[in-house]
């Protein structure tokens, strides 16, 4: 499965647990070639994704590593954990498309 989450939430990025207005899907990893969000408004918003490789719902980490793919809308460089929002973020202005890299760190 690819986890994905849309959020326009700076303290809420990236894991948007802590908002209740974000938007999350789960995409079988076959069909996570394109993702699509409806009837989302223009604004701010920044995208993280995670391959839950082993279906448990979260992101597994070694010593803080994420040995799961993991992804962000903008491809942000990672240096020491997630990107901020402001790396992340994207401008929504009718249809829109963004790619998003999946990286393996370990």
């Amino acid at each position: 499965m690819v986890r994905v989450c849309l959020t326009t939430s700076p303290q809420s990025f990236p894991d948007c647990d802590k908002d209740p207005t974000a938007r999350r899907l789960s995409v079988v990893t076959e069909q996570a070639g394109s993702i699509r969000f409806d009837n989302i408004t223009d604004g701010s918003y920044a995208v993280s994704l995670f391959h839950d490789q082993n279906g448990n719902g979260r992101l597994d980490t070694l010593l803080g590593v994420p040995t799961e793919g993991i992804g962000f809308s903008n491809n942000p460089a990672m240096h020491f954990g997630p990107p901020r929002f402001a790396q992340a973020r994207i401008l929504i202005a009718g249809p829109s498309v963004t790619t998003i890299k999946m990286r393996y760190l370990l």
